[in-house]
Protein backbone atom coordinates (compact mmCIF):
# COMPACT_ATOMS: atom_id res chain seq x y z
CA UNK A 1 0.00 0.00 0.00
CA UNK A 2 1.58 3.27 -1.06
CA UNK A 3 1.05 6.57 0.69
CA UNK A 4 0.08 9.57 -1.41
CA UNK A 5 2.56 12.45 -1.16
CA UNK A 6 1.52 15.43 0.95
CA UNK A 7 2.88 18.84 0.03
CA UNK A 8 3.53 20.96 3.14
CA UNK A 9 4.05 24.73 3.29
CA UNK A 10 6.03 25.88 6.32
CA UNK A 11 5.85 29.58 7.22
CA UNK A 12 8.14 31.57 9.51
CA UNK A 13 6.26 34.86 9.99
CA UNK A 14 8.03 38.19 10.11
CA UNK A 15 6.99 41.70 9.16
CA UNK A 16 10.14 42.44 7.14
CA UNK A 17 10.83 38.93 5.90
CA UNK A 18 8.38 36.04 6.05
CA UNK A 19 10.14 32.78 5.27
CA UNK A 20 8.42 29.97 3.41
CA UNK A 21 9.43 26.42 2.59
CA UNK A 22 7.75 23.60 0.69
CA UNK A 23 8.46 19.94 1.39
CA UNK A 24 6.80 16.81 0.12
CA UNK A 25 6.13 14.05 2.61
CA UNK A 26 5.58 10.50 1.38
CA UNK A 27 5.23 8.23 4.38
CA UNK A 28 8.30 9.05 6.47
CA UNK A 29 10.32 10.30 3.47
CA UNK A 30 10.81 14.06 3.07
CA UNK A 31 11.82 15.84 -0.12
CA UNK A 32 12.72 19.49 -0.59
CA UNK A 33 10.71 21.32 -3.25
CA UNK A 34 11.27 25.07 -2.81
CA UNK A 35 11.90 27.86 -0.31
CA UNK A 36 12.34 31.59 -0.09
CA UNK A 37 11.15 34.74 1.62
CA UNK A 38 8.40 37.26 1.06
CA UNK A 39 9.52 40.80 1.85
CA UNK A 40 7.65 43.95 2.82
CA UNK A 41 8.86 47.48 2.26
CA UNK A 42 9.47 49.08 5.66
CA UNK A 43 8.91 52.54 4.18
CA UNK A 44 5.23 51.76 3.52
CA UNK A 45 2.28 52.01 5.89
CA UNK A 46 1.46 48.91 7.93
CA UNK A 47 -1.60 48.02 5.86
CA UNK A 48 0.44 48.09 2.66
CA UNK A 49 3.20 45.98 4.19
CA UNK A 50 0.67 43.39 5.32
CA UNK A 51 -0.84 43.41 1.82
CA UNK A 52 2.61 42.73 0.37
CA UNK A 53 3.03 39.72 2.66
CA UNK A 54 -0.45 38.45 1.81
CA UNK A 55 0.10 38.79 -1.92
CA UNK A 56 3.54 37.16 -1.72
CA UNK A 57 2.26 34.18 0.25
CA UNK A 58 -0.73 33.95 -2.08
CA UNK A 59 1.67 33.68 -5.03
CA UNK A 60 3.68 30.94 -3.28
CA UNK A 61 0.46 29.03 -2.59
CA UNK A 62 -0.71 29.45 -6.18
CA UNK A 63 2.62 28.28 -7.63
CA UNK A 64 3.27 25.32 -5.31
CA UNK A 65 -0.25 24.13 -4.43
CA UNK A 66 0.43 22.86 -0.89
CA UNK A 67 -1.99 20.40 0.72
CA UNK A 68 -1.30 21.55 4.28
CA UNK A 69 0.43 24.48 5.97
CA UNK A 70 2.17 25.07 9.27
CA UNK A 71 3.06 28.34 10.97
CA UNK A 72 5.43 29.06 13.82
CA UNK A 73 3.68 30.42 16.90
CA UNK A 74 4.76 33.83 18.17
CA UNK A 75 6.92 33.83 21.26
CA UNK A 76 6.33 36.53 23.87
CA UNK A 77 8.49 39.54 23.10
CA UNK A 78 9.69 42.04 25.69
CA UNK A 79 8.81 44.92 23.38
CA UNK A 80 5.00 45.09 23.12
CA UNK A 81 5.14 47.14 19.90
CA UNK A 82 7.35 44.55 18.17
CA UNK A 83 5.16 41.72 19.44
CA UNK A 84 2.07 43.43 18.03
CA UNK A 85 3.69 43.92 14.62
CA UNK A 86 4.88 40.31 14.53
CA UNK A 87 1.39 39.20 15.52
CA UNK A 88 -0.07 41.06 12.56
CA UNK A 89 2.39 39.39 10.18
CA UNK A 90 1.55 36.06 11.79
CA UNK A 91 -2.13 36.76 11.16
CA UNK A 92 -1.34 37.09 7.45
CA UNK A 93 0.66 33.83 7.60
CA UNK A 94 -2.41 32.07 9.02
CA UNK A 95 -4.90 33.82 6.76
CA UNK A 96 -3.27 33.29 3.35
CA UNK A 97 -3.37 29.48 3.37
CA UNK A 98 -6.73 29.41 5.14
CA UNK A 99 -8.30 31.58 2.42
CA UNK A 100 -6.94 29.08 -0.13
CA UNK A 101 -8.77 26.27 1.69
CA UNK A 102 -5.58 24.82 3.17
CA UNK A 103 -5.60 23.40 6.67
CA UNK A 104 -3.16 25.27 8.93
CA UNK A 105 -1.32 23.89 11.97
CA UNK A 106 0.63 25.93 14.51
CA UNK A 107 3.77 24.90 16.35
CA UNK A 108 5.74 26.48 19.19
CA UNK A 109 9.29 27.54 18.35
CA UNK A 110 10.71 25.18 21.00
CA UNK A 111 8.88 22.18 19.52
CA UNK A 112 10.14 23.04 16.03
CA UNK A 113 13.71 23.29 17.30
CA UNK A 114 13.42 20.09 19.34
CA UNK A 115 11.97 18.20 16.37
CA UNK A 116 14.59 19.36 13.88
CA UNK A 117 17.72 19.74 16.02
CA UNK A 118 16.94 17.72 19.15
CA UNK A 119 17.16 20.74 21.44
CA UNK A 120 14.41 23.27 22.13
CA UNK A 121 17.01 26.02 22.52
CA UNK A 122 18.91 25.59 19.25
CA UNK A 123 20.20 28.69 17.48
CA UNK A 124 19.54 29.68 13.86
CA UNK A 125 22.84 28.20 12.62
CA UNK A 126 22.05 24.82 14.16
CA UNK A 127 18.58 24.87 12.59
CA UNK A 128 19.98 25.75 9.15
CA UNK A 129 22.60 23.00 9.43
CA UNK A 130 20.06 20.32 10.39
CA UNK A 131 17.63 21.44 7.68
CA UNK A 132 20.46 20.89 5.19
CA UNK A 133 21.14 17.44 6.68
CA UNK A 134 17.46 16.44 6.56
CA UNK A 135 16.84 18.03 3.15
CA UNK A 136 20.20 17.76 1.34
CA UNK A 137 18.86 19.36 -1.85
CA UNK A 138 17.56 22.41 -0.01
CA UNK A 139 19.02 25.79 -0.85
CA UNK A 140 17.76 28.08 1.89
CA UNK A 141 19.42 31.39 1.11
CA UNK A 142 18.30 32.99 4.36
CA UNK A 143 17.63 32.10 7.99
CA UNK A 144 13.94 32.87 7.39
CA UNK A 145 13.71 30.28 4.60
CA UNK A 146 15.63 27.69 6.68
CA UNK A 147 13.32 28.33 9.64
CA UNK A 148 10.28 27.90 7.38
CA UNK A 149 11.63 24.56 6.15
CA UNK A 150 12.09 23.59 9.81
CA UNK A 151 8.41 24.43 10.43
CA UNK A 152 7.44 22.20 7.48
CA UNK A 153 9.67 19.37 8.77
CA UNK A 154 8.10 19.69 12.23
CA UNK A 155 4.62 19.46 10.73
CA UNK A 156 5.60 16.41 8.69
CA UNK A 157 6.75 14.70 11.90
CA UNK A 158 3.74 15.65 14.03
CA UNK A 159 0.83 15.72 11.56
CA UNK A 160 -0.16 12.08 12.19
CA UNK A 161 -0.48 12.63 15.94
CA UNK A 162 -2.46 15.82 15.31
CA UNK A 163 -4.86 13.98 12.99
CA UNK A 164 -5.37 11.25 15.58
CA UNK A 165 -6.13 13.80 18.36
CA UNK A 166 -8.70 15.51 16.11
CA UNK A 167 -10.38 12.17 15.28
CA UNK A 168 -10.59 11.26 18.96
CA UNK A 169 -12.00 14.68 19.85
CA UNK A 170 -14.58 14.44 17.04
CA UNK A 171 -15.64 10.95 18.16
CA UNK A 172 -16.07 12.18 21.74
CA UNK A 173 -18.55 14.88 20.67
Amino acid sequence: MSTAPIRILGIDPGLRHTGWGIVECTGSRLAFLACGSVHSNDKLEMADRLRQLHEGLGEVIHLHRPDEAAVEETFVNRDPQSALKLGQARGIALLAPSLAGIRVAEYAANLIKKTVVGSGHADKQQIAMMVKVLLPRSDAGSADAADALAVAICHAQHRGARDMREKIAAAAR
